[in-house]
């Protein structure tokens, strides 16, 4: 029988906490809840928890500050930002800051549920991939390793996620809404202009003529 996963609900609201927990709990997950951010910090560094559900309005550090130390540790744990905080502003800092998808209060449980099944499987380690390519454009999926025309460029995560689903997607034109579903798993936050402010970010790396602009439909990758 396999162990279930790890669940750290960060979450100061007792009855959205106990809430949460018990849905997890019946859906065969082991939650651990943490109202305060230093504690939430404490737990999630430590590696034993497979997924982080956080909310934004913690006492002392809030769930920003919590997030960035945990990236800048170096922390890889998944995460579900779940608040009432729905402003696109607050959505594009949760995601920009390393967050892995973003549900804003209320909410249904069974949108949740789905969201954190999702992630945990796009956890796991993938089986060996072949080299992505594209008329002198290569990624590695497995070590996010680039290279232009033979030429290194270092990609962030979510920078390499957005360039692989380019990758997979040769010729096709992807709207904002689709690569926000296919690389943040956002479907709530259909206004955002994360997306345009990543595709700035690549087209600076790999070169501005790499990514074309189809007006009116979104984004579709060309040769370089």
């Amino acid at each position: 029988m396999s162990t279930p996963s790890r669940i750290l609900v960060a979450e100061d609201e007792p009855r959205i906490a106990s809430f949460v927990k018990k849905g997890l709990a019946a859906a065969g997950f082991e939650a651990t809840v943490v109202a305060d951010g230093a504690g939430v910090y404490d737990h999630a560094v430590t590696g034993g928890f497979d997924l982080m559900v956080l909310d934004i309005g913690l006492p002392g550090l809030d769930g920003f500050a919590v997030l960035r130390r945990l990236r800048q540790a170096g922390s890889t744990i998944p995460v579900i930002i779940l608040t009432a905080r729905d402003s696109v502003r607050d959505t594009v800092a949760g995601l920009e800051g390393g967050a892995d998808d973003y549900m804003a209060k209320p909410f249904r449980f069974e949108e949740l549920l789905a969201r954190v099944r999702l992630r945990l499987e796009r956890a796991r380690p993938a089986p060996d991939r072949d080299v992505l390519s594209l008329h002198g454009l290569e990624l590695d999926p497995r070590t996010r390793y680039v290279r232009v025309h033979g030429r290194g460029v270092e990609l962030s995560a979510r920078e390499a996620a957005l360039a692989e689903t380019f990758l997979r997607h040769p010729g096709q034109v992807l709207s904002r809404d689709q690569l926000l579903r296919l690389v943040w798993g956002a479907e709530a936050a259909g206004g955002s202009n994360v997306v345009d402010v990543y595709v700035r970010y690549l087209r600076r790396k790999l070169g501005p003529e790499w990514i074309a602009t189809v007006r009116g439909a979104g984004y579709r990758l060309e040769p370089g």
